[in-house]
């Protein structure tokens, strides 16, 4: 039979535990079970209110802190000879501290990491108390760390919150928001690419075939202008340009395996090289 609870404010539920031990699963079990986890909530909130302004709202670890709780319910055996409270209270801020340590990082870090991180900040700060500079070397002999350690560990320290992008800077004198200074894709680096590629393709051509894929795809002029300019039909026109485009995607592939203009169908494959 369990002990009595040393917490004089903790509600009565010795006699419900041991009926939900003896009661078969269905409705009558899980009502029971949903009684005893309600008039245990008050303790669970209690201790999520130790962590309160540790950058989660008190909602949140209110509800942490109620999984702990059921966890706890489902998990107790009376029969072990401990009262409820003793043994849910390590359970329910065992589920907070998880929830801090797996889930209030603005970025993944693995775990060897975050403990390095704790290590560090718990040697940073009994260094700094005895009056000794916290130099990576110094916190590396007092914790047995490798400075290499101590670095992974102290950059893991600006880790657990990120800074808005919009935050203020100062450079040059002047005032920026971060996002100011962040850097964007360039598109013109697939165009490289794609100029690349279509290069030894477009050097195989006829110089007829350049002037074409030239007028038709720098100059901009329409097929028909081609034609006319050239004195051919506008039938003609097309085909060349189809077969020309053919065999630069074929070089292509043969050059960059992979990758060539035609992986792009929003893009004039052509734009990419100079014909002439």
């Amino acid at each position: 039979m369990a002990e009595e609870s040393r917490y004089a404010d903790d509600p009565d539920t010795a006699a419900a535990f041991r009926r939900l031990v003896e009661l078969p699963g269905g409705p009558v079990k899980e009502r029971l079970r949903g009684e005893v986890i309600c008039a245990w909530l008050p303790m669970a909130h209690r201790l999520a209110a130790r962590y309160r302004n540790r950058g989660e709202t008190l909602e949140d670890l209110r509800q942490v802190a109620a999984i702990g709780l059921v966890n706890a319910v489902d998990r107790y055996d009376p029969a072990v000879g401990r009262a409820f409270a003793p043994f849910a209270v390590p359970t329910i801020t065992g589920e907070i501290k998880r929830h801090f340590r797996d889930r209030m990082w603005s970025v993944h870090v693995p775990r060897r990491i975050q403990n390095l991180r704790t290590i560090v900040r718990l040697a940073h700060a009994e260094l700094a108390a005895s009056g000794t500079l916290p130099s990576p070397a110094r916190i590396a002999g007092h914790t047995g760390l490798s400075e290499e350690e101590v670095r992974q560990g102290s950059e893991a320290l600006h880790g657990f919150s990120a800074l808005s992008i919009d935050a203020e800077t100062t450079a040059d004198g002047g005032e920026l928001l971060l996002g100011d200074r962040l850097g964007a894709v360039d598109e013109a680096y697939d165009l490289v690419l794609d100029r690349e590629a279509a290069k030894p393709g477009i050097s195989r051509l006829a110089e007829r075939e350049k002037r074409v894929l030239y007028l038709r795809f720098f100059a901009g002029m329409t097929q028909s202008a081609i034609a006319a300019e050239l004195g051919v039909s506008q039938m003609h026109v097309s085909r060349l340009i189809s077969e020309s485009c053919r065999r630069i995607r074929e070089s292509a592939g043969e050059h960059h395996p992979g990758h060539h203009p035609a992986d792009h169908p929003d893009r004039r494959p052509l734009r990419a090289a100079h014909p002439m």
